[in-house]
């Protein structure tokens, strides 16, 4: 059997070795060097984080995370997919609520190979997870939407492509969340991102609302507004220099504090936009980047005339065809054609579903051989799949495609879709089932209040902890894992939220926590809350109004009876989908990564740092080569703090205690402070001169500090 080692010698990779093949061979030895114990279990940790690998709850195997820019794939990626997934996972695909795909229960080992696979048709891992820029998210209509005022999917193509391995966006405080919203309409939630953009067109210059400092998790916020309009060609230049701003000053050591929100609540937004603007000096684009829009085109030659449900159905007599075509299609921008989204339970469907569909899309129908539908396969913020460009007269064909191969339930982003995350099922930081639950109440919505499968309303969302990954805080009905004492015993809980949502044009509203309740009781939860609201609700009222009317305090004497702890029977104290006792199992979260302070780790990334600023130097980017030499830099000084006991936390934090405490040992004074010397990075636009200088600075100082 071959070695670890010869393994990652024999990945198949090209002799003119690439970035993506050197990112592959670098995960390759980085796995090596942790086995042979050469790098410590946190320093790893950040390393493969970073390279879509994730530790799951069940101990020595991985979840991967596949990073799709805006949710889009071919039918040949969809493939390629599948195929990794039978190869080294268990044929289970999970559509996340950022239009990733998840696997589960991947051996360590086999990750560089794996990642090796999907990069034969363009299928990334990097930085889908970690301390990092993580995928961008648009609107799964997008290019479709009737009332967008253009495709952003180019946009969001160009922000995930040139963010993917800049120096920057490696090791920051936390994560960095982007989003394009097709529309005033806000379907990508906008608000509740680090950065997020919604098209608008002034004087025939397409641009964008700009919005920062958006998040969910433990403790929502939603975001400003900073720009009504940015012209398109603007964002790039914005986004980095505010993600260099956040690198700097972000919180490192209280991950709790880390996030952009975070910063800009502390020092203000016009402090922070005051910054972002002197760091727009440092940044340098490449002329060759291409920001203009092509509009999506329709794939067939002949337009067809409007189209209306009632013209689709004609004397279908299909029951569950008319439902599906009335909760599941829409008529898009370009007439004559439909839109057709593909409802997947939970976000999990498996890879014979997948190849089939891949199969499906490339159908050649009828004498023009026209498909079923473009090869620009979307996945959707609401864990399903989006089909377009199907022509009319094909729809009852496709939908039977769909039916045979458990792909085509109705009821698509109605009250009977549930959002949810994996949670207790993989997720170290699971509290209380949430897979289980979403299917528990979307059978009971379909059999108890088939009505409300039209209902777009009213979101059902499920986390299985408080950080929401589920987005429960998004949702007009919310629910995230938890865990309630009773005398000795524990028993699973949810807590329950109301009246989140979006308002359109980058306004939304976060969900108010009412009461916690044991998990057994949530479809009476349910049951209370639908048959409340249309006993009582006024006419046309939607449910976050009668939520606004009646007030939290309404909703919690409601509810208060389903807590009684004298009516629990022994089923209570079993979560959904166990058959064991409950017992809390918590593990360490691995979503924001770790950060290491260990001084010889500091100065090997030091070290790495200054390899990568050469090899950028060489490749004429100059900005890059400037960063990997000022993070050089950073890491040294910090080691050096730690070697004397200085603890420090944000890089503007070891400037000022190196300055504090080391400058005078290093050559530095008040003339020529070390934090100056450092921040020269953003004083002078990046050139190839500046890059050289700058850089034998920082070797110089980091061969001192070695001595």
């Amino acid at each position: 059997m071959a070695t670890f080692r010869e393994g990652i010698e024999n990945l198949k990779l090209s002799p003119t070795k690439t970035i993506v093949e050197k990112d592959i061979l670098d995960l390759g030895y980085k796995i090596q060097a942790f086995k042979e114990g050469k790098i410590n279990e946190d320093k790893f940790k950040a390393l493969r984080l970073a390279r879509g690998v994730y530790g799951q709850r069940q101990q020595g195997v991985q979840m991967i995370r596949i990073k799709l820019p805006f949710g889009k794939v071919t039918s040949n990626q969809l493939r390629r997919i599948s195929d990794v997934a039978d190869e080294y996972s268990t044929g289970r695909l999970h559509i996340t609520t950022r239009q990733d795909i998840q696997i589960h229960h991947v051996s360590l080992d086999r990750t560089p190979q794996l990642w090796t696979d999907l990069e034969k048709d363009d299928v990334t891992l990097r930085e889908a997870c970690g301390n990092t820029v993580r995928n961008v998210t648009a609107s799964a209509i997008a290019g479709i939407d009737p009332n967008e005022p253009f495709d952003v999917s180019p946009y969001a193509d160009l922000v995930f492509r040139y963010f993917l391995r800049k120096p920057f966006g490696q090791e920051l405080g936390r994560k960095i969340k982007i989003a394009f919203s097709s529309s005033s309409e806000d379907d990508s939630y906008t608000f509740i991102h680090d950065f997020g953009f919604i098209p608008k067109i002034e004087n025939k210059i397409k641009g964008f609302k700009v919005l920062v400092g958006g998040g969910l998790g433990a403790q929502p916020f939603l975001a400003q507004t900073i720009f009504e309009f940015l012209p398109g060609e603007e964002i790039l230049s914005f986004i980095e220099a505010s993600i260099r701003v956040f690198d700097r000053l972000g919180e490192r050591n209280n991950r709790n504090k880390a996030r952009l929100k975070y910063l800009i609540s502390k020092i203000g937004i016009t402090e922070f936009l005051n910054l972002v603007e002197t760091e727009k000096n440092a940044t340098q684009f490449d002329s060759s980047l291409d920001f203009s829009v092509v509009e999506q085109q329709a794939i067939f030659d002949k337009v067809k005339e409007p189209i209306s449900k009632e013209i689709i159905l004609g004397n279908a007599s299909d029951s569950d065809y008319i439902e599906w075509v009335k909760t599941n299609t829409f008529n898009q921008k370009q007439t004559g054609y439909l839109g057709v989204y593909v409802k997947v339970l939970i976000g999990d469907f498996y890879t014979n579903q997948a190849r089939k569909l891949a199969d499906i899309v490339e159908t050649a129908i009828g004498s023009n051989e026209v498909n079923y539908a473009s090869n620009d396969i979307r996945f959707t913020i609401d864990q399903s799949i989006l089909l377009k460009f199907v022509l009319p007269e094909n729809l009852f064909e496709l939908y039977k495609a769909l039916k045979s191969i458990g792909l085509a339930s109705s009821g698509f982003n109605s009250l009977a879709d549930v959002t949810a995350c994996p949670g207790t099922d993989t997720c170290n930081l699971g509290i209380s089932n949430s897979t289980t639950v979403a299917e528990e109440i979307e059978s009971l919505i379909r059999v108890e209040y088939p009505e409300l499968l039209y209902n777009n309303d009213i979101k059902i969302k499920i986390s299985g902890c408080m950080n929401s990954c589920g987005q429960h805080g998004l949702a007009h009905i919310g629910f995230h894992g938890s865990s309630m004492k009773v005398e000795s015993n524990t028993l699973p809980a949810l807590q329950l939220l109301l009246g989140g949502g979006k308002l359109g044009n980058g306004l939304g509203r976060i969900a108010d926590k009412v009461i916690k309740f044991p998990s057994k009781r949530v479809l009476d939860v349910i049951r209370t809350l639908l048959n409340d609201y249309s006993e009582n609700q006024l006419e046309d009222e939607l449910f976050n109004d009668f939520y606004d009317r009646n007030g939290n305090k309404y909703f919690y004497n409601l509810l208060k009876p389903l807590t009684d702890a004298s009516t629990l029977t022994e089923s209570d104290f079993i979560d959904w989908g166990s058959e064991d006792k409950f017992k809390t199992a918590i593990g360490v979260g691995e979503c924001a990564g770790v950060v290491i302070d260990l001084v010889a780790t500091l100065i090997y990334d030091a070290e790495e740092k200054l390899l990568s600023s050469d090899e950028a130097f060489q490749e004429n980017r100059f900005a890059d080569s400037l960063y990997f030499a000022y993070s050089a830099g950073i890491h040294t000084a910090k080691a050096l703090l730690l070697k004397s006991k200085v603890h420090c936390n944000t890089h503007i934090g070891i400037m000022q205690d190196f300055d504090k405490h080391l400058a005078k040992e290093y050559g530095f004074d008040e003339n020529n402070s070390f934090e100056n010397f450092i921040l020269q990075i953003n004083k002078e636009k990046a050139s190839a001169e500046f890059a050289e200088t700058y850089s034998k600075k920082i070797k110089l100082f980091i061969s001192n500090a070695k001595k």
